[in-house]
C-alpha cells in the first residue's frame, strides 16, 4: 500500500504527468508499428514510429533528469540520437524520392 501511495504522489506532480505522457509516447510507438506492419502484411517500421519514439525520449528524458536518474537519462539521450539520425536520413531521403516520382494528373 506505501508503494502505490508513493506512485501515486508522484504521478499526481506536473513532472509525473510528463513521465507519464513521456512513456505513452513510447508505447504508441510500438501500437503504431503492428498496426502498419499487419496492414502491410510484413513487418515494417513507419516514420511515424521515430516520431513517436523522439518525443517520448524528449519527455522521458526531461523526467529522468528531474528525478536524478543517470541511467535512465543515459539511456534516453543515446536513444534520442538514434531517433533524430533516423528521422534525418528519412527527411534526406524525401526529396530525392520525391524528385523521381512521375507526375500524374495530365
Amino acid at each position: 500500500m506505501e508503494t502505490l501511495h508513493h506512485f501515486l504522489n508522484i504521478l499526481a506532480q506536473p513532472m509525473g504527468m510528463i513521465g507519464m505522457l513521456g512513456q505513452l509516447l513510447f508505447t504508441c510507438r510500438f501500437l503504431a508499428q503492428w498496426v502498419v506492419s499487419e496492414k502491410k502484411g510484413e513487418s515494417t517500421v513507419p516514420v511515424v514510429f521515430w516520431y513517436l519514439s523522439f518525443g517520448g525520449g524528449v519527455l522521458l528524458l526531461i523526467y529522468a533528469i528531474w528525478r536524478k536518474d543517470p541511467v535512465i537519462t543515459v539511456g534516453q539521450l543515446v536513444g534520442l540520437f538514434v531517433y533524430a539520425r533516423n528521422l534525418m536520413l528519412i527527411h534526406r531521403r524525401r526529396p530525392a524520392v520525391e524528385a523521381n516520382a512521375p507526375v500524374s494528373g495530365n
